[in-house]
């Protein structure tokens, strides 16, 4: 049946903000009707919280505008990943064991503070939790650009940690507004938007940091981070209606405990898997500033070497953009989660032990390339599972255990990395590579035990 568009016309939407004030915007609607004229039906970008539309499914603005708070917050954060380990390093005169449980103490604080906060976006909505955890990091981003002593950077990071809700939350929202299905892939979409970051966030920060001075790069964040709040108070609308948030807070509500967790058996393995896998990750993470100092680019100079440091994790963004773009969906439709977990994990463990195995700029890129779309493949589907294994009343509460599951095996990752790295520059990267694939045991089993999809 033809239909035509016979109105276009601006109207005014309800909406409740995070802080329960109601409040108008005005939207665009179309009124459409079919040939005779009769049965008109109105679309709307603005959709209510809880509500779906099949007819809206490809534009949803929501999707939009937190993959846009991901992307400018991974600019910010990415900025510094290739500057802090040196410059902590340079600027104090600390070990590379201090360097390393600087960056560890970030992921203690969020391990910690994780699912307290995914459980705080149940009860209390989406938008204060995200709102608050983006305040933290600009204050820590401003705190580590001034600080005069290793014990300011410290207090930084564990200040970014306590309130690091942002991706928990982010996660938490798009689970949120995308049927059980099709979760995978919305939440390879974070990927996405963190590989463009990616792409951005190094190179620049190096190129500030070889032009201004150390310090610039975390002030451009702070930057950043301020944007994302911004952006989050005046786009995004509350997804927890008030009759689930007064639901959640209720005793009997549906709650996600020990208990409630170990005796879910695929969930158990799917943080399992995620634990081991970022524990590998991390031997490269915490210290590739370093590595990629005192190994690939030892020739040049200080300055140069941050710069290249930077424009080499590009690739990693570079990765993951090809991989969300070009390769998830179609994987995702041939192969499903379950081996999407298994081929990534091996994709991972090889690029982690080229780096270890070849260790030059050209061999990097080719190491950093497929640890990129390992990470694309196969975080995305231990993230949609975990979704789907529990029931919507509990999605934050699961989506803060699986970054505390992802923030041990960093804690631990980190605390060693430098120890090992100490022995020898080329070790953490072999060590990592092999533990992908003594991963690879665990999610042989998870395949096995099969998620019971949770809808809501």
């Amino acid at each position: 049946m033809m239909v035509q568009t016979v109105l276009g016309k601006a109207a005014p939407a309800y909406r409740e903000n995070w802080c329960g004030v109601q409040t108008w915007r005005w939207v665009l609607q179309f009124e459409v009707r079919n040939q005779r004229g009769d049965m008109p039906l109105v679309l709307s970008p603005f959709k209510p919280p809880g509500e779906t539309s099949s007819m809206l499914k490809r534009f949803d603005s929501r999707m939009v505008a937190i993959l846009l708070i991901v992307f400018v917050n991974i600019v910010g954060a990415s900025m510094v990943l290739p500057i802090l380990p040196v410059y902590a390093r340079r600027a104090f005169g600390v070990s590379d064991s201090v360097v390393t449980l600087l960056l560890t103490s970030f992921f203690l604080a969020q391990f910690i503070a994780g699912p307290y906060i995914g459980r705080l976006s149940d009860k209390y909505g989406r938008m204060p939790v995200l709102i608050i955890s983006q305040i933290g990091t600009v204050i820590s981003f401003i705190m580590i650009a001034l600080g005069a002593s290793i014990e300011i950077l410290f207090l930084a990071r564990i200040l970014d940690g306590i309130t690091g809700g942002n991706i928990i939350v982010a996660q938490a929202y798009i689970t949120d507004i995308t049927p059980p299905k099709e979760r995978t892939q919305a939440l390879g979409n974070l990927l996405l938007a963190f590989g463009v970051g990616f792409i951005l966030g190094p190179s620049t920060g190096g190129i500030l940091s070889a032009t201004f001075g150390p310090r610039i790069p975390f002030l451009f964040a702070a930057l950043a981070a301020t944007i994302t709040v911004i952006i989050t108070w005046r786009v995004l609308d509350e997804t927890v209606t008030p009759e689930m948030r007064q639901a959640n807070r209720a005793k009997t509500a549906a709650r996600l405990g020990r208990a409630e967790i170990t005796r879910n058996a695929p969930l158990m393995f799917i943080l399992l898997v995620t634990f081991g896998a970022q524990l590998g990750f991390s031997m490269m993470q915490s210290t590739f500033a370093l590595f990629g100092e005192d190994v690939l680019f030892q020739e040049f100079a200080p300055d140069a070497i941050l710069l290249r440091v930077g424009l080499l994790l590009s690739v990693v963004g570079i990765g993951q953009l090809i991989t969300q773009l070009f390769i998830l969906k179609r994987a995702l439709r041939h192969w499903g989660e379950y081996r999407l977990v298994l081929g990534g994990g091996i994709l991972r463990g090889i690029g982690l032990l080229t780096l270890s195995l070849v260790p030059n700029p050209v061999t990097g890129i080719l190491g950093l390339a497929m640890f990129a779309i390992g990470t694309g493949l196969q975080m995305p589907s231990l993230q949609g599972l975990a979704a789907n294994s529990v029931p919507g009343q509990v999605r934050g509460a699961v989506m803060g255990v699986f970054q505390s599951a992802q923030n041990l095996g960093i804690i631990f990752g980190s605390a060693i990395a430098g120890t090992i790295y100490a022995a020898n520059p080329l070790y953490p990267n072999l060590v990592g590579g092999v533990l992908f694939f003594i991963m690879l045991a665990p999610s042989l089993v998870l395949a096995r035990h099969r998620v019971v999809l949770q809808e809501g």
